[in-house]
């Protein structure tokens, strides 16, 4: 960290998500600390979109701590589901009071269920990522970010890496499962490594 370096709030406790996002933003001179290091509870996500819940986030973590604040709200949309599970993706199997990797394990398990007898061409998917950058909580413009991935869901899990839906997300243009890819190549064509590339290229000072 170096003396120009930004004090930031990762609106968000999830430690997969803190360690993409702190990886890719070292660039920009950012101390990114997770919201839950600062005590700052969980927000009601409410919106009905990724970009409001993404705001919602962020404003709740700038209010709590007075720092300016990152949010990403991301979430994957299969085909065959008519979006499914979209804004709810973290917690589509209903799973709360536990550990994350015990509710992805339920939401990967939920989506398979709802994807039986789906043949392979029909199991397209992507991976959608809204950032938002507030600089203080009544900040009227924020400023959004947003990436989107496309693949397909396998019908098992694959690869140790990563978080979330990872282990189901078959990249094609890779052949394997996103957590099947070294992290720093999952980074660079990611929906979050995308949405954070417009995040370098137009980062405004949060001071």
């Amino acid at each position: 960290m170096t003396s120009q370096s930004q004090r930031v709030v990762l609106a968000s406790g999830n430690a997969g998500k803190l360690r993409e996002l702190h990886g890719l933003l070292g660039s920009l001179g950012v101390e990114l600390v997770s919201q839950r290091d600062l005590g700052v509870t969980d927000a009601d996500e409410t919106g009905l979109s990724f970009v409001e819940n993404a705001i919602i986030k962020a404003r709740h973590a700038c209010e709590v701590t007075g720092l300016p604040a990152i949010a990403d709200d991301s979430g994957l949309e299969v085909d065959a589901l008519d979006g499914e599970p979209g804004i709810y993706s973290a917690r589509y199997a209903g799973v709360s009071g536990t550990s994350r990797e015990v509710a992805d394990a339920a939401n990967n398990a939920r989506l398979l269920e709802r994807l039986q007898g789906v043949a392979e061409p029909q199991r397209s998917a992507r991976f959608q990522c809204v950032i938002v950058s507030l600089r203080h909580a009544a900040d009227p413009t924020p400023l959004i970010c947003q990436g989107t991935w496309e693949g397909r869901i396998l019908d098992t899990s694959a690869g140790v890496n990563g978080f979330g839906y990872d282990p189901l997300f078959l990249v094609p243009t890779h052949g394997c499962a996103s957590a099947e890819l070294a992290p720093e190549i999952k980074n660079a064509i990611s929906h979050r490594g995308q949405a954070l590339e417009q995040l370098r290229r137009c980062w405004h000072s949060p001071l």
